[in-house]
C-alpha cells in the first residue's frame, strides 16, 4: 500500500487550512496512495487561539475534511481541537484530537478519533495549561492494513507504539507540530526510528514543515515544527525523509515485511515483566 505524508505548514485561518488540505489529499490521490496524513494541528497552528476553533469531530471543520476525502476517494488523518472540560481553576481546555476519515460507502469507509494521551509539557512549553489528555488508544483498518495513532509528544512513550503492534497494527501513524530547538531535529528522527524498532513496525512521522522554509511567519515559542517528516520501516530503516520545507512524501508499506520481521526480530515476544 502506497502511504502519504503531507508536510504542510498551516496558519492560523482554518479555512485556509483547509485548502492545504484539499490540495495535498487531491495530490496524495492522484500519486495512488491510500491514506495521506497531516500535521498535528492542522486546524489551527500552534501559538493562536485554540479554544476559538475547537469543535466536536462532527462540526463543520471536521465534516470538511470529511468532503475532501470524499472528493479525492482518499483517507485523510489531520489534526484539529475539539472541546474539553475546563480545568479546576475554571480556564477552558481543548482536547488535541487526530481524525482519521475515509469515502463513505466504499473499501476505505473509515471514521475514528484518536484524543493526544501524552501532553507536551516539556522544553519550557506546557501543553497542559490548556489541553485535556485524551485515554485510550485508537486504531483503524484500511485494505487489510492496520493503523495506530498518535500524536507528536507520544512518539516518546514506547508503550503507546508496542501496544498498538500488540493489537495487531502494521504501521502508527504520528502527526506532529515538533518544537525546533538545539538536537530536537535529531531526536525526532532518532525517536522514529525507535519507535519502530521497539514495536516491528512502520512508523510514519508527518510533522509541520518548519515556518522559515515554508515562507510563512510563526508566534515566537510555540511548536511549529522543523519538516522533516518520515517514513522508517519496521527494522527502523528510514524509507524515505522530507526535508524542511513543504513536502509531499511517498512510501509503500507491506504487511508481510511486518510479519518477516516479527518472527525475525520477536520482540514483542520476548518481552518480559520487570
Amino acid at each position: 500500500m502506497l502511504l502519504a505524508a503531507a508536510q504542510v505548514t498551516t496558519g492560523p485561518d482554518p479555512d485556509a487550512n483547509l485548502e492545504l488540505i484539499r490540495d495535498y489529499a487531491q495530490r496524495a490521490a492522484q500519486a495512488g496512495a491510500r491514506v495521506v496524513v497531516f500535521p498535528e494541528a492542522a486546524q489551527r497552528a500552534f501559538g493562536h487561539s485554540l479554544a476559538e476553533v475547537a469543535e466536536p469531530v462532527t462540526g463543520p471543520w471536521a465534516e470538511q475534511v470529511r468532503a475532501i476525502a470524499r472528493e479525492s476517494q482518499i483517507v485523510i488523518v489531520a489534526g484539529m481541537f475539539t472541546p474539553g472540560v475546563p480545568s479546576a481553576d475554571g480556564r477552558p481546555r481543548v482536547v488535541n484530537t487526530l481524525i482519521a476519515v475515509g469515502p463513505t460507502g466504499s473499501e476505505m469507509e473509515v471514521d475514528v478519533a484518536y484524543d493526544k494521551i501524552h501532553l507536551y509539557d516539556a522544553f519550557g512549553f506546557k501543553e497542559s495549561d490548556g489541553v485535556q489528555p485524551g485515554r485510550s488508544p485508537a486504531q483503524f483498518q484500511v485494505d487489510g492494513v492496520t493503523f495506530g495513532l498518535a500524536t507528536c509528544y507520544d512518539i516518546r512513550f514506547p508503550n503507546l507504539f508496542t501496544a498498538h503492534a500488540r493489537s495487531g497494527a502494521h504501521v502508527t501513524l504520528v502527526s506532529a507540530s515538533w518544537g525546533a530547538g538545539e538536537g530536537k531535529l535529531a531526536q525526532w528522527r532518532l525517536l522514529a526510528q525507535a519507535r519502530a524498532l521497539d514495536s516491528t513496525q512502520y512508523i510514519l512521522a508527518c510533522g509541520q514543515a518548519d515556518p522559515a522554509a515554508a515562507g510563512v511567519d510563526a508566534v515566537p515559542g510555540a511548536p511549529t515544527g522543523v519538516g522533516h517528516s518520515m517514513i522508517v520501516s519496521p527494522l527502523g530503516v528510514p524509507l524515505s525523509e522530507a526535508q524542511a520545507a513543504p513536502e509531499l512524501l511517498l512510501a509503500e508499506v507491506d504487511v508481510d515485511v511486518v510479519s518477516r520481521t516479527r518472527e525475525l526480530v520477536p520482540v514483542l515476544q520476548n518481552a518480559r515483566p520487570l
